[in-house]
This record gives C-alpha cells, structure tokens and sequence, in this order.
C-alpha cells in the first residue's frame, strides 16, 4: 500500500548521519522511511524494525511521497532523483537543519578547509574545561543528531561544506570559517559554490569570528553583528593576534596583551598557533574565561597523527604526523615547527617516504635546506624523493620505521625537534596511516 504523503520524513542516504537521522526522527514519532542506493548500505542493521526501506536504488516514488527529505552529507543534491522532488515543491534538508528546528540551545558552528577537526576538539574541551556542558559533533566524531541525547547546554559542529549546503538560517551564536583553499569543486563545480556554500554557517548568525589572514573567510553580514578576528600579524585592539619579541620569541595576543607564549603549547608551528587563536576568540564569544582557556592550550596535544606531540626526550621534542600523506600537508608542519624552533637554533630531523603517488617532491627542497638538520628516507619510493631532494640536507635510507627513528635520535640534539611526516602513503609497509603513527609512537617511547 502506498503511503499517503503528509509527515512522512524519508532519509535521502544512510551511513553514520543518516542511520542518527532515522532513529531521531522515529524517536520524535513521525513516520519514517529510508532509501539508498547501496544493496546493504553500511547502518541498514542499526535503525527501528517499522521503519520502511527501499535499498538497491534511489526509490523515486518514495522519495516523491515525502514531506521532507533529510539528505546524507555524502549525496550531491543535484541527483536526478532528488531534483526531481525539488521540482515538487518537496523540502530537502540536511541533519543540521533537523537539530535547530529541534532545540533552542545555543551552537557554536566551525567550517574550513583545513584544521576544523583540531579546532572544534580544541574549543570543546576548552568549554568542558570551563564546567560547560558541551556536545562535540556533526562531521567530527558522533553525528548531530545524536548529540541531542546529552541534553547539552551548548552544541559545537564541526560542519563540512556538503552539510551547510542544504542547512539554512542556521542561526549559531558564534560561527567561523577558519581559512578557504580549493576543495571539493567535483562537488561544487567551482570555487565561487564552494565559497558560497560554506558560507550558509553565517545564516541568522548572532557573533562572527574570521581569518584577517584570509579575506574570503569574511562575511557580509548586518553591519550589528559584532565580529572578532584572528591572524598572524600584530593584532588591533580586542582582536587576536601575534606579537613577537626582539629575540624572536612568539606571544599569542589580543590587543596588546601578551597571554601566552606559543613556545608554552605542545601543539607548535605557526598554523597550530592560527588554531589555538581562532579558539580563544570563539570562546571569548559564548564567555569562556580567557585563564581557563589558556590552560587547555598548554595541555592540548593536537590530535592523533596530525602534528601531534608524542613525547620530550633529553630536550628533543617528537611528533606524529603521519597524516600527512601529501606534500602540502608534510610543508605545512615542516614550516611550521622549523619557524617555532628556529629562535633557539633548534632544527628538524625528518621521516619521509613511502609510496608517492607521482608527486613532485622538489617542492620540498626550500623548507628542507631551512629547516632540516636530516631527513631520513623509508619506503618503495626513497630513491625518488632521494633525487628530488638532493643536496638539500643530510639523507640517509632506512629499512624499517625503527631504524629510522633511531637514526634521527643519533642526529638530534637539544631544541631540536624530529619529525614523522612522510608526504606519502603508507600501503607499501603499513596497513594505513593511523597504523603507521602508532607504530612511530611504539619506535619513541622504546628509544633508550
């Protein structure tokens, strides 16, 4: 029998967001269905029994009897299918969407192309710090809707430019877009959609913050909206900043205020200190005690293989970036903690290699011969990067991940810092990069 339309809500796309959307909706009482392209789509398993399913296909007629369609962040809107429902006048919107019209509790809204993970991580337990009852989520760890079983007094979403692009009017009380790089355009077509849909997170928004090192990080919002900004230069008043000593020293600052020296985080390189300031003026917008927040940043030790600090050995400083599996990636926490240890001539002992992909490796020639004291090679393509490389810095070659740690032990000595960041991936000698970072932890802390 068909169902009649009227408060039928069908979930467009299941997966980790979609499966939270169905049981959500089941949960408020209204009539649920569920349709995806996928024979057994990953979730199928984890929604009510009564909940209609139409798999193997995107179910045209299903999809033409709702009232609402909630979409998957994964599936482009303009599917066939979905368009075709457009066409009828039927809603189609996204997880996010459903959460505001649900709760009128206050949300912090974070996007970017790069760094929103570690900023919304940062920022949470900065609130948690500050004894607020906060819910981390949305394309970061549990989906939004889940959140809502925590009855939080405050949402934070990390929000991709997929969700935004179906959420409207989402009314956070603080939004930001950290920075804009080209991502994406498969999805967008091209920069000006891309630009455009991340910035559907200032919608109703009530406090901006954004990048003075990126102008399309800017929005145009009512000239009434008070809006905070961070960079990298010396800041103006009541914005955040940096202010550098004459022996080099780095302080993050607002106004003229001097609060912390970056030397004082675990999390170093200056697009670290970017993030640890785009924190500070989110949590100055909902009234997080600036002391408090200054105290999660020198314990905050970044995420888990994404310039994340593993330990302090006899003045030398380990980190795991085996995210960094591309050549941006490996420059940007080259850069970053070169410059940072540089003041006290501190240099950079380097792990890369691996498989790369048919990158062009001579882009890291510059940052190596300025900030590299060593770099050791692993991996099938070792002899590339070596030619790539060459007369840079020292290289030497390395059979095994523990070798190669040890041999930048050898080389290291005080200030200096060593460095897994391979610019490539891991398949030839590990299962993936999350194996590869933990194995380089075991290397570390089994280093006599």
């Amino acid at each position: 029998m068909l169902i009649q339309r009227g408060g039928l809500k069908v979930v467009a796309g299941l997966g980790i967001s979609g499966v939270a959307a169905v049981n959500f909706l089941h949960k408020q009482g209204y009539r649920v269905a569920v349709t995806d392209s996928r024979l057994i789509p990953p979730g199928h398993d984890q929604i009510p029994d009564d909940v209609e399913t139409r798999f193997g296909q995107f179910d045209q007629a299903l999809l033409l009897q709702a009232e609402e369609i909630i979409i998957s962040p994964g599936l482009d809107p303009q599917l066939a299918e979905i368009q075709a429902a457009v066409a009828q006048g039927i809603p189609v919107v996204s997880e996010i969407q459903i959460l505001r019209r649900f709760t009128d509790k206050p949300i912090m809204a974070i996007t970017g192309s790069n760094a929103k993970s570690t900023v919304t991580t940062l920022i949470g337990l900065m609130a948690q710090a500050a004894g607020v009852k906060v819910a981390v989520g949305g394309n970061l760890g549990r989906p939004a809707l889940d959140l809502t079983q925590d009855d939080p007094a405050l949402y934070i979403l990390e929000l991709s430019s997929f969700q935004l692009q179906t959420t409207s009017n989402l009314a956070a009380d603080v939004a930001v877009v950290l920075n804009i790089s080209e991502d994406h355009l498969d999805r967008h077509g091209d920069m000006f959609a891309y630009h455009t849909a991340k910035h559907r997170i200032f919608q109703g928004v009530k406090k901006v913050v954004y990048n003075r090192d990126d102008s399309l990080t800017r929005p145009l919002v009512p000239d009434v909206t008070p809006m905070q900004s961070f960079g990298l230069n010396a800041p103006d008043m009541n914005q955040y900043g940096v202010l550098k000593d004459t022996d080099g020293t780095l302080w993050l600052a607002r106004g003229r205020e001097r609060l912390l020296k970056s030397s004082d985080m675990y999390m170093q390189g200056t697009h670290n200190v970017a993030n640890a300031l785009a924190c500070l003026a989110l949590g100055e917008a909902i009234g997080l005690p600036l002391s408090s927040m200054l105290e999660t940043l020198k314990t905050f030790k970044g995420l888990e293989h994404r310039c994340e600090f593993v330990k302090e050995q006899h003045g030398v400083r380990y980190y795991n970036d085996s995210k960094g599996t591309n050549i941006g990636a490996t420059l940007a926490a080259l850069e970053g903690l070169g410059a940072a240890i540089e003041p006290q001539q501190g240099k950079v002992a380097i792990i890369l290699g691996g498989q790369g992909k048919g990158q062009d490796f001579s882009a890291l020639q510059n940052a190596l011969s300025k900030y590299a004291k060593v770099a050791i090679l692993i991996g099938e393509d070792q002899a590339l990067i070596e030619q790539a490389i060459k007369d840079t810095t020292t290289l030497i070659h390395a059979d095994s991940l523990q070798q190669a740690v040890e041999l930048c032990q050898q080389h290291t000595q005080a200030h200096d810092v060593v460095l897994l960041s391979p610019a490539c991936a891991s398949f030839d000698m590990f299962k993936s990069y999350t194996d590869r970072g933990h194995q380089f932890v075991k290397c570390v802390n089994t280093l006599a």
